[in-house]
């Protein structure tokens, strides 16, 4: 082990030869945007950048050392991130993400009880307001349930056809990934409290509320036990 001298001779030596020597990146801005930072933890305008090291000698750029980045830089903390962090929504854009998936499902368990009758409607219209869309209306659900059933050919209370799947999952998969377990079962128990607002489950509703469950990656028995918990009293 080197005396405290050793170490500070040393220290002084190494600082002077990075003074001498070093490696710079020369960044160019390829693109901008919004992101969610997750330094700053909201919503920020950022700089896709792209770079070239070159080797230094004091302070003049003298070889190449090769491309770097891309990198994400926030423009309010200038730190830099991996460009998958674009792949996370903005809070905007995640709300509303959120909104459409909640309304997409109310629609859904709508169709499949067959008759909307007034609770069924009154709870889907909850929801929907809750997640966002605050004028909606009982009424405005009723008619785009009508308005569904006419525009496909679909019988109400049918089980979940392909086409009612595929919205579904264009509504949920996007939204899955970036929800806590939570957040996933709070959607499905939505629908099923629609679903039981006019009474037990029909084997329509049952269908769509798998696919539900599915397209939000909860396992089958835990969909299971949701759908049980929801029509337990609390």
């Amino acid at each position: 082990m080197l005396p405290e001298w050793g170490r500070n001779d040393r220290n002084v030596r190494v600082g002077r030869v990075s003074r001498v020597l070093g490696i710079r990146t020369a960044w160019t801005t390829v693109g901008d945007g919004e992101f969610f930072c997750p330094g700053c933890g909201g919503d920020r305008n950022y700089q896709r950048l792209t770079g070239r090291r070159r080797f230094t000698v004091l302070g003049v750029p003298v070889l190449s050392r090769g491309d770097t980045g891309p990198v994400v830089e926030c423009a309010a903390c200038r730190r830099h991130f991996g460009a998958d962090v674009l792949d996370h929504p903005t809070t905007t854009r995640f709300s509303a993400m959120l909104r459409d998936a909640v309304h997409t499902v109310a629609l859904a368990v709508l169709a499949a009880g067959g008759t909307c009758a007034r609770a069924a409607l009154e709870t889907a219209a909850a929801a929907v307001r809750a997640a966002g869309f605050d004028d909606c209306t009982e009424e405005q659900l009723d008619a785009l349930v009508e308005a569904l059933a006419a525009d496909t050919g679909r019988i109400f209370g049918e089980p979940c056809g392909a086409g009612l799947a595929i919205e579904l999952h264009e509504a949920l998969d996007p939204l899955a990934p970036h929800l806590a377990p939570t957040g996933r079962e709070a959607i499905l128990l939505q629908g099923a409290r629609i679903a039981l607002a006019d009474g037990p489950y029909t084997p329509a509703e049952r269908d769509v509320l798998a696919t539900v469950g599915a397209a939000l990656t909860i396992c089958t028995d835990d969909v299971t036990r949701l759908l049980a918990a929801a029509r337990t009293p609390s």
